[in-house]
C-alpha cells in the first residue's frame, strides 16, 4: 500500500491509532466503573431497607423472608454498621481481625473515604449508619484498564519489530547486493590492470616499482575477494593466525605515516586456528585504521598475539583519544561513528566477522580518554 511507503506517516498513523485506542479503553472502562459502583450504591441502599423492615416489623408472625434473603444475599460489599453508642457490627470482614477494634476503625477510615454512609432507622428511633467500601471485584476493575494498555502495547512492540526486522532484512539484502556488486565492478579493470603489469615487465621497467603495483593489484583482489563473500557463510580453514595477522599488519605499516611507532610481537611463530583469511585480515586492518585516525597520524601502535590454553588472543593498542565507558559497546553499532568522515561499518563489520563468523569476542579491552584504547579479539585455538 502507498501510505505505509512513507515510513514517517506510518509512524504517525500508528501512534495516533494507539492513542485512540488506549482513550477509548480508559473511557470506557472509568464509564464502566462508575456504573457498577452505582449499583453497589443500590444494592446497598435496599440492604439498609431490609434492616428497616426488619427492625420496624413487630408482628412475631409477619413474614420476613424477603428482607432476610436480601440480608444473606449480600456476601462480597464488606460493610460496617454503627449505632448511635458508637457499637460497630461488620460483615464480609476477616472474622479473626474484625475482634481486635483498631482493624475495624482503619476498614472505617477507608469505607468514610470511598462512599457516602447510609442511614438507617428504627421507627425514628436508634439510628444507625452502615458504612461499606468498593468490593473486590470493583477494586479489581482499576486494573483492568492496566493490562489493556499492557496488551496493546505488547502489541505494537510484535509489530514494530517485525516492521524493524523487515526494514533490517531489506537494509542488509541492499548492502550485500552492493558489495557484490562492487566485487564484480572491480574485476574488470583488476584484470586489465593484470595485463598492464606483464607489459611493463616486457618493457623491463624497474622490478621495486612493479612490485609495488603487483602488491596493490593483490590488495585490490583481496578486497573483491572480501566483498564477494559479504551475505555468504565464509569458509573456515586451519591457518597460522600470526601469518595472517603480520600480513595484514606490514601492508598498512608500510603505507602510513612514519610518525607511528609500530610494534608487533607474539609469544608463539605458529598459532593455528580456524580462520578465514581474507574477512580475518579486514578486521586487522579496520582495528589498526581505527587506531591510526584515533593518534591523528601520530603515536605508538602496538599488536600483541598471545598463544593461551584454549584460546588465542590478539590485542591492538594505541596512544590515540581514547573513549568513555559508555561507548565501549556502542562503536560496534551500525551507523556509530566518532569520526567527521565514514559510515561506521568498519567496527560493526569486524565484530560481525568474528562473531558471527569465527564465533569468537571483540571488544574494548580498556581505554582511557587522552592516552587511548586497546582492542582485544578472542579466538578458539585448534
Amino acid at each position: 500500500m502507498i501510505i505505509f511507503s512513507n515510513t514517517l506517516l506510518f509512524k504517525r498513523i500508528t501512534i495516533l491509532v494507539s492513542f485512540v485506542i488506549v482513550s477509548l479503553i480508559l473511557w470506557n472502562t472509568y464509564t464502566f466503573f462508575q456504573k457498577f459502583k452505582h449499583e453497589e450504591r443500590i444494592k446497598m441502599e435496599i440492604l439498609a431497607a431490609a434492616q428497616k423492615e426488619l427492625g420496624n416489623n413487630d408482628d412475631l408472625n409477619a413474614n420476613v423472608d424477603l428482607p432476610l434473603k436480601i440480608l444473606e444475599n449480600n456476601s462480597n460489599i464488606p460493610l460496617i454498621s454503627v449505632d448511635e453508642n458508637g457499637l460497630m457490627e461488620s460483615q464480609n470482614l476477616d472474622s479473626l481481625k474484625s475482634l481486635d477494634p483498631k482493624y475495624l476503625e482503619a476498614q472505617l477510615i477507608k469505607m468514610k473515604a470511598e462512599n457516602e454512609p447510609i442511614e438507617v432507622s428504627y421507627k425514628g428511633k436508634n439510628k444507625k449508619l452502615i458504612y461499606y467500601r468498593n468490593s473486590d471485584l470493583l477494586n479489581k476493575l482499576t486494573y483492568y484498564p492496566v493490562a489493556l494498555i499492557l496488551i496493546l502495547f505488547l502489541f505494537l512492540s510484535v509489530i514494530y519489530m517485525f516492521y524493524n526486522s523487515n526494514k533490517v532484512a531489506e537494509t542488509n539484502k541492499l548492502w550485500t547486493g552492493m558489495a557484490k556488486e562492487t566485487a564484480h565492478q572491480i574485476g574488470t579493470p583488476l584484470s586489465s590492470l593484470l595485463g598492464w603489469i606483464a607489459i611493463l615487465k616486457m618493457e623491463k621497467v624497474d622490478d621495486k616499482y612493479v612490485e609495488e603495483i603487483e602488491k596493490d593489484v593483490s590488495r585490490l583482489n583481496t578486497i573483491a575477494n572480501r566483498f564477494s563473500k559479504i551475505g555468504s557463510t565464509p569458509e573456515l580453514k586451519k591457518e597460522n593466525i600470526v601469518t595472517i595477522t603480520k600480513q595484514a599488519f606490514d601492508y598498512l605499516e608500510s603505507r602510513s605515516s612514519k610518525q607511528i611507532s609500530f610494534s608487533f610481537s607474539t609469544t608463539d611463530d605458529e598459532i593455528y586456528t580456524k580462520l578465514n583469511t581474507e574477512l580475518f585480515g579486514w578486521v586487522i586492518e579496520n582495528l589498526i585504521k581505527n587506531a591510526i585516525d584515533a593518534m591523528l597520524g601520530k603515536g605508538k601502535l602496538k599488536l600483541n598475539i598471545e598463544n593461551t590454553a584454549k584460546k588465542v588472543k590478539i590485542t591492538i593498542s594505541d596512544t590515540g583519544k581514547g573513549m568513555s565507558k559508555k561507548l565501549y559497546k556502542q562503536i560496534f553499532k551500525p551507523g556509530f561513528t566518532t569520526k567527521k568522515r565514514g559510515w561506521g561499518l568498519g567496527l560493526s563489520l569486524s565484530k560481525r566477522i568474528v562473531t558471527d563468523y569465527h564465533k569468537g569476542k571483540i571488544f574494548v579491552q580498556k581505554s582511557e580518554v587522552g592516552k587511548g584504547t586497546t582492542f582485544e579479539i578472542q579466538l578458539d585455538r585448534v
